[in-house]
């Protein structure tokens, strides 16, 4: 018997300083049973990083074919691709030929280091691709996660702060690789 995912609803609020972005957005994110909170915050958290009229959380864990969010134009084409976690570099270079622009948000402080050391040389060789590394806070994200959330995000100077009305966590954003930079270390 398949077990269904849990409904989580958040109320955002951002202000992202870096993008001259401010807007409120009702969300819908639909945890995996296999997923934990805090990989869904740090989905909740590239939404803020990225947010937009055309930005969609994907169909979770289960689909290969698609990132877990993404932004589309009018005639359906992708215009980014943002993955959490540790895809591999297979999967990177396919959405490198689909999408505009490829987002990954590492997260986990060992299991992304090895990662990286791992594939990063190889993954310098895509045009496309932003890896952003993020801090052990990414654990105290669970913390605000609630079947019904409140929250704000403010964004500045590459430090993501999210919180509700009882807490606050900051997120310092390490930047790997950018676009046409190359592998950075």
């Amino acid at each position: 018997m398949a077990v269904n995912a849990t409904i989580f609803k958040a109320s955002v609020q951002i202000s992202d300083m870096d993008r001259g972005y401010y807007g409120g957005h009702a969300l819908t994110l639909a945890r995996h049973p296999s997923e934990t909170d805090e990989r869904m915050m740090v989905r909740l958290l590239a939404y803020c990083l990225h947010a937009g009229a055309g930005l969609a959380f994907g169909k979770g864990l289960s689909t290969d074919d698609e990132p877990d969010l993404w932004e589309k134009d009018l005639t359906g084409a992708v215009i980014s691709w943002i993955d959490v976690g540790l895809p591999d570099e297979r999967r990177l270079r396919r959405a490198a030929g689909r999408a505009r622009d490829v987002f990954v948000y590492s997260y986990g402080v060992q299991g992304a280091r090895v990662w990286w050391e791992k594939i990063g040389q190889d993954l310098g060789k895509i045009r496309n691709l932003s890896v952003i590394r993020l801090p052990a806070e990414t654990r105290e994200l669970a913390k605000l996660a609630e079947r019904n959330m409140s929250l704000t995000c403010t964004i500045q100077d590459k430090h993501v702060w999210l919180a509700n009305d009882e807490e606050s966590v900051e997120v310092a954003l390490e930047t790997l690789k950018s676009p046409n930079a190359g592998a950075m270390r």
